[in-house]
């Protein structure tokens, strides 16, 4: 290179011409921008070296000048045209001739540039360049369309969350969705990165933070205040598949009536349930027979009269594998219009069910039982209170629900008996109605409602012993036998709740299985959930077992399917129950953040961290088991009044302060 050479080099990416001022050092140059600025340059650093002889770094301005009216990139289509077909790699100076049919510093300049900033049609080769396949043009061409398109898409997707901002009613297209649901995804798996959803959050100056992502989408309306993020981080599925709401639509009850069941229509039958449910599943009725006794009918739902193995309502349901119970709604394991129309119990209306008969002995255990597939008519539909009321008033005209009531007492104390372990601790319902206004109350453990579970535990009993007795494989259930509190550690307790709570700690998590084991909580030494198979898969398994082995037809599952099926069903359902408790739990702390200025009376029911003086705490009045930090000493069952004083629902905080009245607090100091 010589003084006044005129270059190509690239600063920091950008292209600048420059003039070679003088030598410096050995090999590097003094070069002159045409900003007049000084640059130390390596050979290796000249990009392009202009012909022309001696120039001035004030020549530069004009020598561009002269070079504009030849950069049309259109000539370097049609060059590429003329030279696709041989392939052959040209120089600068060829470019030049071809496009320009010349050959000066300015022409061949311009052919470089043009060259340079090509993206499509030649690749540099040495010194040389070569022009590309048409294919590989037609994908570069291809590309650089997609990102423009990407690029366009991104700055309307912006304009929209302006307006949307704004409070302006906005439609999202199908690209505006994409953008969102990567917000989406950038709340629900923080661990994981995100960039669309963070390119988002940049170009509206936010923080590029999930926290920020979630208070987007809510702005937006597209998310609400109170989202429920365990469910959407859950894999339990929101909304059903078109094909099988298509299904449910179409599927309807056999009719004729299969007259290979057994005809219970002539029995008064009862359906209980809270007022609330819409799934009916299960009925009961009384027999008086012929010796004297008494045998009592449990009715469940028959689904299986519509669902087959593996067909689409059956795969749709073993992949919930169990209804979904949140304050906020029921998500139904099928299709509303099937769970709550002709899966159901309907009163008034003939359905089919699968009925248990059993007579009781003396003490309460199983004397005789059968199993059949059944028709009924549900005559009444009763509620829990209702009932409740009938056998507070002693009703003459439905002596039927005080026979009921009697059995379902008479079990209890048999199991009992066979070491059932009793544990009482209140329960609430919280519910949230459509303008997230929150109710909770307290379920009472009555009559009614202990003559249900009663009855339901029967039938579980039976369904086991049928399957040990056939040698069936059916999902069971066990608990092994806790390592429970001595009498005498248990005497030293307060009773009720905080005993309770004490044996809660001592219960093992209870199993499932295909082979029968005894059930230490319930007293049973087999079991088998079969009461809502309109709810639960599990349960559906065990009747499509039943029924086949009653019409005396192969078992629809082999003891290796069976048991994959269950564990898969069970992973689901404890995922399920997860979300149910994770949800109940934010509706419960945003409940007591509403109402911060109330005082609750609270039972310390065990400790956390008794050096910490970290207790659970029982709030009666709403059943919510919650952890405090004492700041004064206490002892297991002593009430304390409490109020909140921090209550954040979204980071799972909750916070009281305790209230002392002077008294009690002087004769503490």
């Amino acid at each position: 290179m010589e003084k006044g050479t005129l270059i190509e080099f690239r600063l920091q990416g950008e292209r600048r011409l420059a003039v070679a001022e003088r030598p410096e050092g050995k090999k590097h140059w003094i070069v002159v921008d045409q900003k007049g600025q000084s640059h130390t340059l390596h050979p290796r650093q000249v990009e392009y070296e202009v012909g022309g002889g001696f120039k001035k770094s004030s020549d530069i301005s004009g020598f561009l000048e002269a070079v504009q009216p030849y950069l049309d990139p259109t000539n370097l289509e049609v060059a590429w045209e003329l030279l696709v077909e041989e392939g052959e790699a040209v120089t600068t100076a060829d470019m030049a001739q071809i496009l320009f049919s010349e050959q000066t510093p300015a022409s061949c300049y311009a052919a470089y540039s043009l060259l340079c900033e090509d993206k499509f049609y030649f690749k540099k080769k040495g010194n040389a360049y070569e022009p590309r396949s048409q294919a590989k043009v037609a994908e570069l061409q291809h590309q650089l369309e997609v990102e423009q398109q990407r690029n366009r898409q991104k700055q309307e997707f912006l304009a929209q969350v302006q307006q949307a901002l704004a409070g302006e009613v906005v439609e999202w297209s199908a690209s505006d969705r994409t953008r969102l649901e990567a917000l989406e995804r950038f709340v629900l798996q923080p661990e994981q990165e995100v960039r669309s959803a963070q390119e988002t959050l940049e170009a509206l100056a936010r923080p590029q933070t999930p926290q920020a992502a979630f208070r987007l989408l809510v702005e937006l309306g597209w998310w609400s205040e109170h989202e429920n993020l365990f469910l959407r981080r859950s894999s339990y599925p929101i909304y059903f598949p078109q094909k099988v709401l298509e299904v449910a639509h179409q599927s309807q009850l056999p009719s004729p009536p299969n007259s290979n069941r057994l005809d219970l229509t002539h029995l008064k039958a009862y359906t209980i349930d809270d007022e609330s449910t819409r799934e009916i599943d299960d009925g009961l009725s009384i027999e008086d027979l012929d010796d004297g006794n008494q045998r009592i009918w449990i009715h469940i739902a028959d689904p299986s009269c519509i669902v087959s193995p593996a067909d689409v309502l059956d795969l749709e349901a073993r992949r919930r594998s169990t209804s979904l119970y949140l304050p906020t709604g029921m998500i139904p394991m099928f299709p509303s219009e099937l769970a709550t129309g002709p899966m159901s119990l309907v009163q008034g209306q003939v359905c089919p069910a699968l009925s248990f008969g059993v007579v009781l002995d003396e003490s309460g255990a199983i004397q005789d039982y059968s199993i059949h597939a059944s028709q009924i008519k549900p005559t009444y539909r009763l509620t829990y209170d209702d009932v409740d009321e009938m056998l507070q008033l002693g009703l003459k005209a439905e002596p039927e629900i005080a026979a009921l009531a009697e059995c379902s007492r008479g079990r209890k104390e048999w199991r009992r008996s066979q070491g059932a372990i009793e544990i009482n601790l209140p329960e609430s319902s919280i519910t949230v109605d459509q303008d997230e206004e929150i109710v909770i109350e307290l379920l009472d453990n009555s009559p009614a409602r202990q003559l249900v579970a009663e009855m339901m535990i029967l039938t579980g009993e039976v369904a086991g012993r049928y399957a040990a007795e056939h040698n069936l494989a059916l999902p069971f259930r066990g608990q092994p036998q806790p390592e429970l509190p001595s009498e005498e550690e248990l005497l030293q307790l307060p009773a009720g709740p905080v005993r309770s709570c004490a044996l809660r700690g001592r219960m093992p998590r209870s199993e499932m299985g295909i082979t029968p084991t005894r059930h230490a909580g319930l007293g049973l030494d087999v079991y088998t959930q079969v009461t809502s198979p309109i709810r639960r898969y599990i349960d559906l398994l065990a009747h499509f077992q039943i029924k086949a082995h009653l019409r005396g037809e192969p078992l629809p599952f082999s003891a290796e399917q069976l048991q994959e099926l269950t564990y898969g069903a069970a992973g689901a359902a404890y995922e399920a129950t997860l979300v149910e408790r994770q949800t109940k739990r934010y509706w419960g702390l945003e409940y007591l953040r509403r109402h911060s200025d109330e005082v609750w009376q609270a039972l310390v029911l065990r400790w956390l961290r008794e050096d910490d003086n970290l207790a659970l705490i029982l709030l009666e009045d709403l059943g919510l088991e919650l952890p405090h930090r004492f700041q004064h000493s206490v002892s297991l069952g002593d009430r304390v009044e409490v109020q909140v004083t921090a209550a954040d629902p979204r980071q799972d905080v909750i916070r009281f302060r305790e209230l002392i009245d002077q008294q009690a607090q002087a004769a503490t100091t």
